[in-house]
């Protein structure tokens, strides 16, 4: 039988995680909203300021966010849905 038991990751291997991930050039911002929560936005050199993230309870989660809509970005430039037609 086996005992691999996966370890859920903490807020900081998370964070440490996300940041890893984010190139140099990047350009980050991170606010904190008194009423709403973090936000989040990353800025690329080759496709400019991102959107803002919608507000998370946790920095670690907005941080995720940015980080997963401007990867998207880089890997689909077009958008989502988008389709080229010859």
């Amino acid at each position: 039988m086996s005992h691999n038991y996966a370890t859920p990751l903490t807020p900081e291997k998370r964070l440490a995680r996300v940041l890893a991930r984010i190139p140099d050039d990047w350009r980050l911002e991170i606010e904190r909203q008194p009423a709403t929560g973090w936000r989040a936005r990353l800025t690329l050199p080759t496709l400019g300021a991102q959107d803002w993230t919608p507000p998370h309870d946790t920095m670690v989660a907005a941080l995720e966010a940015a980080w997963r809509h401007a990867r998207d970005g880089v890997s689909n430039p077009m958008g989502r849905g988008d389709t080229v037609k010859n």
